[in-house]
């Protein structure tokens, strides 16, 4: 991995290169023109704008609001109540609609997993049947946690409207792809975003090894999974193997492949990101942009 995309990573998260930027004359109009590309709104209604735009062409899409690394109880409880909101403001069945949402953002760390989980409940819960929240992978330091809120989650009769993101560069990975398909819980398999210092399988040809087995893993046992990933070559050899996988890409990615696709007719479903906090998402598709 070069020393640009690792740097770029390393600020993805800065708030102060987020001020920095936004302080300059002209600075958060020319970095929102940029991000608009992969951001589809900073508010609800943009979104859905853009989520009936690509439902029209085909895709299934999952919708993110913005956000992560919540402490308080307070935010997080106003985060699950705008998922609520967002949930109630949907296109109606059968339009193939999913959300997606990060648990620090619903308050995961510092001992609050308890809580996070009955947050993720609430919003599974709320959805009708068909539809699910797929939870996004986060850092090493969070899977346990994570994992544990799904678990639990499904554990409580909520597996159907649950999905859960396996990141293929960590070498835990195999153990958690079993236990979320024993739960019944859908798989998002991704390569994996973040720079890891320890227990991650090298970035390039390790990983993507990683994730062709953990596909075919996934695809043996008869699991309900979907690849996350813009890269033609592991794509195409999966769907050489199994038709039937739904493919996954991020809003403003290559846009082409996934309506070529599903022209195809495989099953494709975009990520629909929306909010306040774009910023630092934005320079983490810079960052991937250095290492695709």
């Amino acid at each position: 991995m070069g020393l640009g995309r690792n740097v770029l990573f390393r600020v993805a998260t800065s708030k102060r290169l987020e001020r920095a930027v936004k302080s300059l004359p002209g600075g958060e109009r020319a970095a929102w023109r940029s991000a608009s590309r992969y951001v589809a709104s900073r508010s609800r209604t943009g979104a859905l704008a853009t989520v009936e735009k690509l439902l029209e062409r085909g895709h299934g899409v999952s919708v993110d609001l913005f956000g992560e690394r919540v402490s308080g109880s307070a935010v997080a409880d106003e985060v699950r109540d705008d998922y609520l909101a967002l949930v109630a403001a949907l296109p109606p069945p059968p339009a193939d609609v999913w959300l997606s949402v990060d648990l620090s953002h619903l308050a995961v760390g510092a001992g609050a997993a308890a809580a996070a989980a009955d947050r993720l409940a609430a919003i599974a819960d709320a959805l009708p049947v068909g539809r699910r929240v797929q939870v996004g992978a986060e850092e090493a330091a969070l899977t346990d946690v994570v994992q544990g809120c799904v678990l639990a989650v499904a554990a409580s009769g909520l597996a159907d409207r649950l999905g859960a993101t396996v990141q293929a560069n960590l070498v835990r990975s195999s153990a958690d792809t079993d236990a979320l398909a024993d739960a019944d819980v859908h798989i998002r398999l991704v390569k994996g975003a973040y720079v890891e210092a320890t227990g991650a399988h090298p970035y390039g040809e390790p990983t993507d090894i990683a994730l062709l087995r953990l596909g075919f893993r996934l695809a043996e046992r008869g699991a309900a999974w979907s690849m996350a990933t813009h890269d033609g070559r592991l794509r195409e050899a999966l769907l050489l193997a199994h038709r039937s996988v739904s493919v996954e890409q991020l809003l403003g990615v290559r846009p082409e492949a996934l309506n070529e696709l599903h022209d195809r007719g495989v099953p494709t479903r975009v990520y629909v990101p929306y909010g306040a906090d774009w910023f630092r998402y934005w320079m983490r598709r810079l960052a991937e942009s250095r290492g695709a």
